[in-house]
């Protein structure tokens, strides 16, 4: 049996990607975010429990910003 492909309809609600970036840019200026408080400090001697797997440790400590 043989199928053929239905040819593809376009629907009033596609819209492509330039008009969605053109309504989101007129959009953001009603957008208004809150401003979040500073996260509360911990220090490091409260923090316990936490497990770590070894490899991503060695990771972390391999990346320049953080370890080595």
């Amino acid at each position: 049996m043989t199928t053929y492909p239905a040819p593809r309809e376009r629907h009033e609600s596609e819209l492509s990607l330039a008009q969605l970036r053109g309504d989101g840019a007129r959009m953001a200026p009603h957008w208004v975010a809150p401003a979040d408080p500073a996260p509360v400090r911990v220090s490091p001697a409260s923090i316990h429990g936490v497990v770590v797997p070894a490899a991503s440790a060695r990771l972390i400590d391999a990346t320049v910003e953080y370890g080595g």
